[in-house]
């Protein structure tokens, strides 16, 4: 008898025992299978990043096996370094940046392009007519060495100027909603800028001296970098990253998802309906659909950077590109079946 009565009131407690490991193994289970987050750096705050945000949002990179920290970094030069020291596991940047940084030692790969094609317009202050009016004229920029930075060189190549001959200056100031306000605030008196920033200064009074059509010229102003070391050693990372960006981009330029694309640019850019519909434009007519990296936008970045830096003429330009992702999610049919699942077109 005592021996039984014993037993019994020991059988909830065992059962309780039980019941709490179970949990606890579940619960051990549970934060194994979830993802490691990766800080992904971008250098530029426009609609051409809308994949990255999007991604996220609709939770794209986690169906794609991959957490993502999104972090914006002022200047391509400040996210390169963080991708050296390895506080960044990727980075959305410019191929300038990158040309510097592996002309300084680093090893970085390019593994795709979301933007290989200029989207800048041109816009000056009220004074400038003529092209030969920007001589000993003021341009914002994000940073020395990134994105906008190029975009202003190519279209000084463009309109047949050089910035050393005709006194052409640059002024760090920001990014481009920075940048807008340098201009009217006359500090500075040019920046070359997306639509939904050539809208707002067109408002202002200041002139579009060139559209963005009439340079066609390529170049990498949106590139996957990734360090040549995680590339080796886990190369799933990077290729479930661009799988999560890719049907972001897919599902943006839907036109039955409008409306959910809009409502993300107004968020992330902090801009009204109106604003965010010139975004949107800037979207379509900014990404490439089909991310394959960009060897010819590298070559003709790495043409105009040379004269600045020697070294980075005896970079060979292909041994940056890795387009082997891209190959492999083209070849088994990724990038279609993606896009299809969305009624986007290619």
């Amino acid at each position: 008898m005592q021996f039984s009565s014993r037993v019994s009131y020991l059988k909830p407690l065992v059962c309780a025992v039980l019941v709490l490991a179970m949990e606890f193994f579940c619960l051990v289970e549970t934060f194994a299978a979830a993802p490691t987050k990766y800080v992904v750096g971008y250098a530029t705050h426009t609609a051409r990043v809308l994949p990255l945000w999007l991604a996220g949002e609709q939770g794209f990179y986690l169906k794609n096996g991959i957490d993502i920290d999104p972090v914006f970094i002022r200047g391509a030069p400040t996210l390169v370094a963080g991708l050296a020291a390895s506080s960044i596991a990727l980075g959305r940047t410019g191929g300038a940046a990158v040309l510097g940084a592996v002309s300084a030692g680093h090893d970085f790969k390019i593994v795709a392009t979301f933007s290989s094609h200029n989207t800048y317009d041109l816009v000056v202050r009220p004074n400038i007519k003529r092209a030969e009016d920007l001589r000993g004229k003021t341009f914002a920029v994000t940073s020395i060495g990134g994105t906008s930075w190029m975009g202003v060189l190519l279209w000084l190549e463009h309109l047949g100027l050089d910035q050393q001959r005709d006194n052409i200056r640059f002024q760090v100031i920001g990014d481009q909603a920075v940048q807008v306000q340098c201009v009217v605030n006359a500090l500075c008196d040019a920046a070359a800028v997306d639509g939904v920033f050539t809208k707002q200064l067109k408002a202002k009074g200041m002139n579009v001296l060139a559209e963005y059509s009439d340079l066609k010229a390529s170049l990498i102003s949106q590139g996957v970098v990734v360090p040549g070391a995680l590339l080796q050693q886990r190369p799933d990372i990077a290729e479930n990253y661009i799988k999560g960006e890719i049907e972001a981009l897919a599902f943006s330029v839907a036109p039955k998802n409008k409306p959910v694309v809009i409502k993300s640019l107004m968020h992330n850019l902090k801009v009204d309906s109106s604003s965010a519909e010139d975004a949107y434009q800037d979207l379509l007519r900014g990404v490439d659909r089909k991310p394959v990296p960009s060897l010819e936008g590298l070559r003709n970045v790495q043409r105009l950077l040379k004269m600045r830096n020697p070294k980075i003429g005896e970079i060979k330009a292909e041994d940056i590109i890795d387009n082997r992702i891209m190959r492999k999610l083209e070849d088994n049919g990724f990038i279609e079946r993606v896009y299809a699942t969305y009624g986007a077109k290619l």
